[in-house]
């Protein structure tokens, strides 16, 4: 019930504040960063990939895209960047380094991809810790073995949990789905919400990420604030998403394949052309590795840095709330 009124709250408060922002620029003749004001909110546009669209369409949009590729999803992530999508989400782990007892929201988490590898190298680290704890004490006393009961207990107490937060019903199926047919289910849950306005308490996890998801939100800023919002103290903030490749003749291959390859791929493979086009122009549109960098630090993470992977096509982002 309390959580129920904080959102509400919350959405009567960013409201209102758009009513303000939007008679303000209209008075001044100004538009907003990446936005197009007037005196009504619905006609505020944004983009679409490289089509201008009214603000309020934009979400709908992007739900029908992931609605459409979801079952082939993860195909076609293994074929449009063949296979490399895979160690930049190890490279995510193994720059997040989870400890037992973490506890993950994976924003825009779809199918799952990351929460699977966090709970897989939060199990290794037990185990790890289990092997390291066995060697030291080769020959335990009734201490040793009282002391080991007590913490296996404790770890029992903060077993590591990762959530998965996606706005779209049809993406969390197809993660459940994966998920069964894995037989993976302890510590691990999932949760229809908007990544602008996430149902969750404040100060509740270790552990925000967010995958090839935040591109698609129609306010970055405000996401940025709800992940801000629900990660406790020391919490750090990680986004691992498509930028700005940094080689000219790697930039000029790579905007060759992704506009003349992929949207054939999603044509053949799943079936729409479209939707891969949208996903093509998108990232064109996102900010780049500085200048996302700078909404991060806008929103009130500290300590913010990223890594450039494959030169630049994707980019690691970190943050800590302090």
């Amino acid at each position: 019930m309390a959580a129920s009124m904080r959102l509400l709250l919350r959405r009567v408060i960013r409201y209102s504040h758009r009513d303000i922002n939007v008679t303000a620029a209209g008075a001044a003749g100004r538009s907003g960063c990446c936005r197009c004001s007037s005196d009504h909110a619905g006609d505020r546009s944004t983009h679409f990939g490289f089509e201008t669209v009214p603000e309020t369409e934009k979400a709908k949009k992007v739900y029908k895209v992931f609605e459409n590729v979801a079952q082939k999803y993860d195909t076609m992530n293994d074929a449009m960047s063949l296979g490399v999508h895979r160690l930049w989400k190890d490279v995510l782990l193994h720059v997040m380094h989870p400890q037992p007892g973490a506890q993950l929201l994976d924003v825009a988490g779809g199918t799952g991809d990351i929460s699977f590898r966090f709970l897989d190298y939060v199990r290794s680290q037990q185990e790890r810790q289990k092997r390291r704890a066995a060697r030291s004490v080769q020959t335990p006393s009734w201490r040793d073995v009282s002391s080991n009961y007590s913490s296996e207990d404790e770890v029992s107490r903060q077993e590591s949990r990762a959530v998965v937060c996606d706005i779209n019903k049809e993406m969390l199926r197809v993660g459940k789905q994966k998920a069964d047919s894995m037989g993976v289910s302890a510590g691990l849950s999932w949760v229809a919400g908007d990544a602008e306005e996430l149902p969750f308490d404040d100060d509740r996890f270790d552990i925000y990420t967010i995958a090839f998801g935040i591109r698609n939100v129609t306010h970055i800023d405000q996401a940025l604030q709800e992940a801000l919002r629900v990660l406790k103290p020391g919490g750090r903030f990680m986004c691992l998403e498509f930028s700005k490749v940094t080689n000219p003749v790697l930039s000029r291959l790579y905007d060759a394949y992704s506009f003349n390859m992929i949207p054939v791929l999603g044509e053949v493979i799943a079936g729409d052309w479209k939707s891969y086009q949208y996903l093509v122009e998108s990232i064109r549109k996102f900010p780049d590795q500085e200048e996302f960098k700078d909404m991060i630090e806008d929103a009130g993470f500290y300590c913010v840095k990223y890594y450039n992977l494959t030169g630049g096509v994707v980019a690691l982002h970190s943050g800590f709330k302090l």
